[in-house]
């Protein structure tokens, strides 16, 4: 594929357009027959969440993973469906169905078992887990808000997987927008990333029309706004950095740039990535992401490019979605 076309990628039309077509898109691949998995690439191996040089994806709905070395070559399918999935630490989250029209949020170990599920209302969009495997968080897109003219807004979820305790959705935290205490009935969330002390994270929060990086504390259950313009967090391993997507021009009406916040100077850096992505980043490494952009038919392919601004991006899983690094 052609730096060109894959420019094209990225043109998105307004937000509203963008979260109504993604609904369709799901309650469509929904209302689908089950699929059987695409065949295993060695069927004495099995996909496993368990530390190692290879990397998580979704492939056709299921749960596979590949070599870091060689992630195009073969890959390792199981007969897990998930829509999105995320793992660290042996621990692993999965959002899938739970009938044609309803979905859950899945806790499994390293062998892919179920050890705890949530069920969730709305469409799923975003899953992570915590670099220790203790929390875990979800993002849906769900319907019927007053307050939103698309007819879209999100929840966002975590779980204490240790405890059990559950936020159900971040909007019953309490809010502090530039230094003072904020409250408005359109507040949502998105893209949780989580810090190493399995408390504190970062996550996306829009009002007013605007999308701020928020700081927030699970157990204090508040958050405080950060910086404007950062949609869909993704904390560097060393807890440095950012990766986010930054609306051009903070119209996300015209796509998203995927960059880099440095959160010691908010030096804001752009990768080499011209494509709109329209995704939550994974950090590979230290200098290192991986996302997922869409063919013109659909079609997801895992991609990857440098962190730091250079170099150039470059395919990394055909026809594969939602990375996770199993380091």
């Amino acid at each position: 594929m052609t730096m060109s076309t894959r420019t094209k990628l990225g043109v998105v039309t307004a937000s509203a357009v963008l979260l109504g077509a993604v609904a369709a898109g799901y309650a469509a691949t929904a209302a689908q027959p089950d699929r059987p998995p695409p065949p295993a690439a060695g069927a004495d191996q099995a996909v496993t969440l368990a530390p190692g040089p290879r990397l998580l994806t979704v492939t056709d709905r299921h749960v596979s993973s590949v070599a870091t070395a060689d992630p195009t070559g073969p890959r390792t399918v199981s007969g897990l469906e998930c829509l999105r999935v995320y793992a660290a630490a042996g621990t692993g989250v999965c959002l899938r169905p739970e009938t044609p029209w309803t979905y859950q949020v899945v806790v499994l170990d390293a062998a892919l078992r179920p050890t705890r599920s949530v069920a969730v209302p709305g469409l799923p969009n975003r899953a992570r887990v915590s670099a220790s495997g203790r929390m875990v968080s979800w993002t849906t897109f769900v319907g019927g808000d007053s307050y939103t003219s698309s007819g879209f807004s999100t929840r966002t979820g975590i779980l204490d997987t240790t405890t059990g305790a559950t936020v159900t959705s971040l909007e019953e935290f309490a809010v502090t927008r530039d230094g003072r205490a904020y409250r408005n009935p359109d507040v949502n969330y998105w893209g949780v990333t989580f810090t190493a002390d399995d408390n504190v994270f970062y996550a996306t929060m829009s009002t007013a029309g605007k999308r701020y990086l928020v700081r927030g504390d699970v157990t204090a259950r508040r958050v405080e706004t950060v910086k404007e313009n950062v949609e869909c967090p993704s904390l560097s391993p060393d807890g440095t950095r950012i990766a986010f997507k930054e609306a051009l021009d903070a119209d996300p009406g015209k796509g998203w740039r995927l960059s880099v916040l440095d959160l010691a100077t908010m030096r804001v850096t752009a990768t080499a990535e011209t494509a709109s992505v329209d995704d939550q980043a994974a950090w590979l490494d230290a200098g290192t992401l991986a996302y997922t952009l869409r063919q013109s038919d659909g079609r997801p392919d895992v991609w990857a490019v440098p962190a730091d601004g250079t170099g150039a991006p470059k395919l990394l899983v055909p026809g594969a979605e939602s990375p996770s690094p199993l380091t």
